[in-house]
Formats: C-alpha cells, structure tokens, sequence
C-alpha cells in the first residue's frame, strides 16, 4: 500500500516511527496532565467568582488549542486551503508570513461535515486563527468522557457529553445551553463561545454510510455521494435554546485531498499513517459560510429538516466539485494580505498571495509565536 497511499510512500521508516510515537505521546501527555493540573488548581475559584472561574478555563483552553495545533503541525503538516462564499467575505485573511486570520464572531454555533477523526483539530486551529481558541465547546461522545486525564479535562470545559438517547441526553444540552446562552446578561457582557456541532453525529465509514441510505430510503429521498444526512434534533434544540443570545451559525465543508470516490478517509489518513508514517493528507481544504440564526425555521421541526438537507445536498454538490476539480468553491473577492499581521492592527492591504484565487488561500497550520509553547505547561496567570 506504500506506493498506492495518496500521500505517496511510507517517509519515516520503523525506527523513526517508533521515535516519533514516543515523541508525541511525551509530548501531548505532559502538556495534557499540565493543562489538566491548572484546571484542578482552579478549580476553588469556582465556589469564590464563578466568572473568574470561567475566564481562568477559559485560559487553559487556549493552552489545549496550542497543544493541538502544535501537535498538528509538528506531526502532520500539510497545505491547507481556506475557502469562502460572499457571506463570509472579507473575514478571511493572511500575513505576509503566511498566517491565517479569520474575523469571525465570538459566539457562534459552528457546524460541519465529518470526514475524519482529526476534523477537531483543524476547526480548532480555525478558532486559534480567530483568537477564539478558549472559547471552544465541543459536542462529543459520553465514552471520551472517561478518557483518563484528558476526559477529566473536557468536564472541566463544560463540553457536552451524548448518549444519543435525547431522553437522557436532553437534560444535559438544557443544563449546558443555559450557562454559555447567559441570558441574563447583556448582549455585550456575555462570553465567547463556539459550539462545534457534528450534525452527521459520526465521521463518514461504512455503517454510517448504510444508515444514512436506510434513513434515506425511507424518507424517499436521494442519499448524498459524499456526506451523510444531518440528524437535526441535538441542533435544533441548541438554536432554539440559544435563541437570540447567538447569531450567527457558521459551516465548514471540509474535503481531504486523496480519498477516492466510495473510499473512506478514516482507512487511509489512519493515526499511524499521519502522525508516525508521515502520510497526512497533500492537502485539507475548508469552505465557509455563515447564516442569520433569524433565518433559519428552527422552530418548525419539518421546515428545519429540510432546510438542513438542502444544506447538506450543497455540500454534497460542493464536494462533488472537489472530487472533480481538486477544489472547493470560491468566491471571486481577492483575498487580503497583511503586512504586518494582527487583528488588533491589520496593516495595509498589499495585494494578494501568489497561491491565492479568489477568496481561496493556501496556508499551513502554525503558531503566531513559539513563545506561547511554555505557557501550555504553567498555570495562567
């Protein structure tokens, strides 16, 4: 399979691939069991101020976001291609040194395809790109919340845990919603939040592939080629629960160069085959788009169906053109580039990348400042 993978041939032989497992697993454990201790030191200031409380996670969360895009681009580098249509115009740019920045909102509802298990740690470096990286609330499966020191972690972020039972489930997305709707708040005094939501409930493999076709076949409707069909009740319950405290819902079609038609990424792009065989994908590619929460029928359980389903038929048809063309849409705004960088003091507009087309802008997953590496293994201050 060495010479047929579509990331070629195998870079890092037995040896170097055992150095580079223990290398990671070091690494991404000590900066684990770090992050993890500053939240249990925390900890009592949740019973003092429960906003300094949060503003404190809030801190060790940016800590996990450069833990894993670190991670990411030591073990995994690859081109990353940033896409947009005309909604998201203007909020996506780039340094001379070829750093992301993406303007977004700091409380939005992000949704997106699944293709792969590493899918959260791009859309992670996303929020790192938007300074929103300790603002991340993840909607996952009930077994990660028992992983040992990690689990214990995501607890602490107030992550949402599923038993895709909504009986059971329920009750914990209302206890959860409340607390980052704040409600109670003025608009401008209430928290950045990101909830990430993987409305397909799992990545793309053969048994979720014949359960999207026998939904399909009996609702009577066409199955996508390359997506699965959204399960729309855990995020119609956000929206609605959310309410007028978000406004915007932002979605990220993503598309892994390499996996064939009818082929599945998780059996190519495997953990080993990434981060000890040096075989990541050539390339991951992200389109955005974003829509007024106002707009969407969320309050109608048949119109919000279907609305969802046509989103999910455009990124089918977007990924349809991937498959294609090696490409994501694009809108045909140049993309801007920085000077000097920052959103703080974003520099004069200078023209546009040499590998930019439009608002598609091909860059890599990496740190602003190398300095930010120790503060992953020290208590925020």
């Amino acid at each position: 399979m060495s010479d047929t993978h579509p990331a070629g041939k195998v870079r890092y032989g037995g040896f170097l691939q055992a150095v580079r497992l223990i290398l990671f697993i070091l690494y991404f454990s000590a900066g684990s069991i770090a992050i993890v201790a500053s939240e249990f030191i925390g900890s009592p200031l949740y019973f003092y101020n429960k906003d300094l409380f949060y503003a404190y996670i809030s801190l060790t969360k940016q800590s996990f976001g450069t833990l894993v895009t670190t991670g990411t681009q030591w073990w995994t580098p690859t081109t990353i291609r940033i896409s947009g249509d005309k909604s998201v115009r203007g909020q996506i740019r780039i340094t001379e040194d070829g750093l992301l920045e993406c303007d977004f909102p700091e409380r939005m509802v992000f949704i997106a395809n699944h293709q792969l298990y590493s899918d959260w740690l791009y859309i992670w470096w996303i929020a790192y790109a938007a300074r929103m990286h300790g603002a991340v609330y993840i909607i996952l499966k009930e077994s990660l919340k028992w992983v040992p020191i990690v689990g214990w972690g995501m607890q602490l972020y107030g992550f949402i845990f599923v038993a895709r039972n909504w009986a059971k489930d329920q009750e914990r997305f209302k206890h959860r919603l409340e607390k980052i709707a704040a409600k109670d708040r003025k608009p401008q005094d209430r928290p950045p939040m990101w909830l990430l939501i993987f409305p397909e409930g799992t990545n793309m493999c053969p048994n979720a592939r014949a359960s999207s076709k026998k939904f399909a076949d009996k609702m009577g409707i066409k199955n996508p080629d390359h997506v699965l069909l959204p399960r729309v009740t855990g995020l119609q319950y956000c929206l609605q629960q959310l309410d007028e405290s978000v406004e915007w819902v932002y979605d990220c079609t993503m598309a892994y160069e390499g996996i064939p038609r009818d082929k599945y990424g998780q059996d190519i792009f495997t953990l080993r085959a990434q981060y000890l065989q040096g075989r990541p994908p050539k390339s991951v590619n992200l389109h955005f788009r974003r829509f007024r929460i106002s707009e969407i029928p969320y309050n109608d359980t048949k119109k919000f169906e279907q609305w969802m389903r046509d989103r999910w038929t455009e990124k089918d048809e977007m990924m349809e053109t991937y498959m294609q063309t090696g490409r994501l849409p694009g809108d045909d705004e140049e993309v801007e580039v920085l000077s000097n960088g920052g959103t703080t003091n974003p520099g004069k507009k200078v023209g546009k990348t040499p590998t930019a087309k439009g608002n598609v802008v091909e860059t890599a997953v990496k740190l602003r400042n190398w300095f930010e590496v120790p503060k992953i293994f020290m208590v925020p201050m």
